[in-house]
């Protein structure tokens, strides 16, 4: 098994790219090693010294390290364990964890509308950084996001926020005015 890495915009984030599927579809944002029950994967990598958050993507797995920590160090042990989980086909996840972002019967039209925009322009882009996006909610014309995995953290995550989402959104749907982070 060939396990590659990407460096994402937040340095202190790396992307695991194992060459298969990771969840197949959806995420699991583990923050801490505290709600990392769900996955015996993410508690393997948390009793790595130096992870600090994993998150899992569709076909990645996202590991951000303490500060005082250097890749070089922490990398091959993070190979290890992966490599190892996938070769002994143990489950990545023992429950369904995923997000859930698709649109509701309850949503009005601007919500259906924004959280398609957000499934089909910006989740996939922040994918490919090794993270993902969470809907929060939409009142008076702001939307509320959250960032997670890689995105989250990363010093260019408010520009995503303002510069790149907000823009499109208010392209697209002119009753939104603002996109605020969550947390």
């Amino acid at each position: 098994m060939f396990i590659q890495t990407e460096q994402t915009p937040n340095p202190a984030t790396l992307k695991f790219l194992p060459g298969r599927d990771v969840l197949g579809r959806g995420t699991a944002d583990f923050p801490s090693r505290d709600v990392a029950a769900a996955s015996p994967l993410a508690q393997r990598l948390f009793e790595i010294d130096g992870v600090q958050g994993v998150f899992l993507g569709a076909d990645f797995v996202t590991i951000t390290k303490a500060g005082d920590k250097e890749w070089f160090l922490l990398k091959p042990s993070i190979l290890g364990v992966i490599m190892e989980h996938f070769t002994a086909n143990r489950p990545v996840l023992l429950e369904e964890t995923g997000d859930g972002h698709a649109a509701s019967a309850d949503d009005d039209e601007i919500v259906t509308q924004i959280k398609e925009l957000l499934d089909t322009r910006v989740r996939p882009a922040v994918a490919q950084d090794g993270g993902d996006i969470t809907f929060y909610g939409f009142e008076e014309g702001v939307v509320y996001l959250e960032m997670k995995g890689a995105c989250s953290g990363c010093p260019s995550s408010t520009a995503t926020l303002k510069a790149g989402i907000e823009n499109m959104l208010r392209h697209y749907i002119p009753e939104v005015v603002e996109v605020r982070a969550v947390r």
